[in-house]
């Protein structure tokens, strides 16, 4: 007749699961880690190219708004006062014909969206004004990207620092 039979798994197969899972977590978490570091990393250094390139773009910009050979055509230019450039339909504010280190400055310049790109935006304004952005994630102010606004010694206009640390990524 019909022989009683109990589906199931003995305790060593059980076991045995729980520890290739073990082994195979203990492998695998560490890459995951660096991957997300890895990640932190590149996207510090990716919003350190787009301030770079930013800074350079209004700064040209800006150039040819006061040399007057290709003046903007939105009335609003490097020459007025307060300075703006128009870059792609933004007004960027201008401090020493280079983005200002604002959220209408250098913020707009680069096309930053502080919320998608994952940062948080700081200003300090002991001496020449900074704007600190920090990735998330990273440990504040160890995964950071830093933008000193331009200045000026005597009659010469000392180009925007732009650093990025990130050794807490």
């Amino acid at each position: 007749m019909g022989l009683n039979r109990q589906a199931g798994f003995t305790l060593i197969e059980l076991v045995i699961v729980i520890t290739i899972i073990g082994i195979l977590a203990a492998v695998a978490l560490p890459r995951l880690i660096d991957a997300q570091r890895d990640a932190r990393i590149a996207k510090a250094n990716a919003i350190y190219g787009s301030l770079r390139s930013a800074a350079a773009l209004a700064r040209s910009r800006c150039e040819l708004d006061v040399s007057g050979v290709a003046p903007s055509l939105t009335g609003v230019n490097c020459a007025s006062n307060p300075p703006f450039v128009n870059m792609d339909g933004a007004q960027v504010k201008i401090a020493n014909r280079y983005p200002a280190a604002t959220s209408d400055g250098i913020e707009s310049a680069a096309q930053l969206n502080l919320q998608a790109d994952g940062l948080t935006a700081s200003s300090s304004g002991s001496g020449t004004p900074t704007r600190h952005f920090d990735v998330a994630g990273g440990t504040v102010p160890n995964c950071r990207i830093s933008y000193q606004e331009a200045s000026l010694s005597g009659t010469l206009i000392v180009a925007p620092v732009i650093s990025v640390i990130i050794s807490g990524c």
